[in-house]
């Protein structure tokens, strides 16, 4: 077992940053600025009202004046459960915030490298928050020449400003256009030359509308992603759809069921034939948890044996299973149950994280949660999950980061 001060550097495959607010302003033509996401200080609203992974919310008329992103008609304030680093559970609600209410490491990259060292973690692989996992809100905008700037906005942002001068310890991941394929290829390709290995997708793209990755319309972004090896990385939510017993269950019934939204994605990339024409493409899935992993696998590879001639599966293809631990990935923080079934998941096929800044985040406590967690398994499978299986998967090289061998 790894003592606590020799505990190995983390790199956390699942954080966040909050959007700064010039972030796309800046970075577009003048003609456009009010076009894109933009804020606006207003009275802070009611109560928003959760709408699969998406709030729906509008500034109020008196009180408070709180910042408001606004684009294309859709209003979005920045909420504390968002960026709760550094807050007691019970200070964490929707309540709207500003960026000086919040902790600096949240939209300011140094401060965000002093909050990994801190924290011990080597290096972060962050998604976006604003514009939705996988960019969905640029999806819905009626001026798609607009929402690719916005996309081209962000990555160059992501590339040029978060990750640049981090030493290496920022992994970049970019956005596409997710309503043009070719666009998607084209973003790929442009940012893949610039050191991008991790592009963010939606887990269902039927589920936004799009067509699905059955359809054969997204091959040509799988292809690029496989010959630039760019990680298709999906986070819990980017489908934009929860599953919802009924309209009155509590919030903390679809919190708890997220996990279904990865579970079908899997089995939807398992069947769909993906896999096996791009053999060496490789998923990603965050925030998923992994404790449910071991029965879907067993199930596709029964349902691929037993029904494959009936039900349109490819019976002469490769059996499920196998594209899984073979091209698909997944991360953790908070799954005692999947270190249980750590042989039926893969230890070459799991990641750790810290979800930093959300409410969910470890900060600044993640070594004592890994290693509550992992302290029973030997220190080599420790340091694959923490450290090496992400090192490998997404091109970090660990000696080039200038890190002490022991925490401080």
């Amino acid at each position: 077992m790894v003592a606590d001060a020799e505990f190995p550097w983390i790199i956390s495959t699942d954080d966040h940053l909050v959007e700064k607010d010039d972030l796309w302003t800046s970075r577009v033509p003048e003609k456009y600025r009010d076009q894109v996401p933009h804020i606006v200080y207003a009275p802070a609203g009611d109560a928003p009202v959760v709408d699969g992974a998406m709030y729906i919310e509008s500034p109020g008329t008196t009180g408070r004046e709180v910042p408001w992103w606004n684009y294309d008609g859709h209003w979005y304030s920045i909420k504390r459960i968002i960026a709760a680093a550094g807050f007691a559970p019970e200070e964490v609600t929707t309540q709207s915030v500003d960026w000086d209410e919040m902790r600096k490491g949240c939209w300011d990259r140094d401060a965000r490298l002093d909050d990994m060292t801190v924290n011990h973690i080597a290096a972060s692989l962050c998604f976006p928050n604003y514009p939705r996992f996988a960019g969905q809100i640029f999806l819905r905008a009626k001026d798609k020449h607009v929402a690719k700037l916005c996309v081209e906005a962000y990555n160059d942002f992501m590339v040029d400003e978060w990750c640049a001068g981090s030493n290496g310890r920022m992994i970049p991941l970019a956005m596409i256009p997710l309503w043009d394929v070719n666009l998607a290829v084209a973003e790929v390709r442009r940012n893949a030359a610039r050191g991008v290995r991790a592009v963010a997708f939606s887990e269902c793209p039927a589920w936004l509308d799009l067509p699905s990755i059955h359809s054969g319309y997204w091959d040509p972004f799988f292809a690029e992603c496989e010959a630039t090896e760019t990680v298709v990385c999906m986070h819990i939510g980017s489908g934009t759809r929860v599953t919802r017993t009924s309209n009155d269950a509590p919030t903390a019934v679809q919190a708890t069921l997220m996990f279904n939204n990865s579970a079908a994605s899997v089995t939807d990339f398992l069947f769909s034939g993906v896999l096996s024409r791009f053999p060496t493409l490789k998923l990603f899935y965050a925030e998923a948890q992994i404790g449910w992993i071991p029965y879907v696998i067993e199930r596709v590879d029964d349902v691929w044996e037993t029904h494959r001639w009936a039900i349109g599966a490819d019976a002469a293809g490769d059996r499920p299973s196998d594209l899984y631990y073979r091209q698909v990935y997944s991360c953790f923080f908070k799954d005692s149950v999947g270190i249980k079934l750590l042989d039926e998941v893969g230890r070459d096929n799991v990641m750790f994280e810290t979800d930093y800044p959300h409410q969910d985040g470890t900060w600044p406590d993640t070594v004592s949660v890994a290693q509550k967690l992992l302290g029973h398994l030997d220190d080599a499978t420790i340091t694959k999950i923490v450290q090496g299986n992400a090192a490998k998967l997404f091109g970090v090289d660990m000696a080039a980061l200038g890190l002490p061998s022991e925490r401080g």
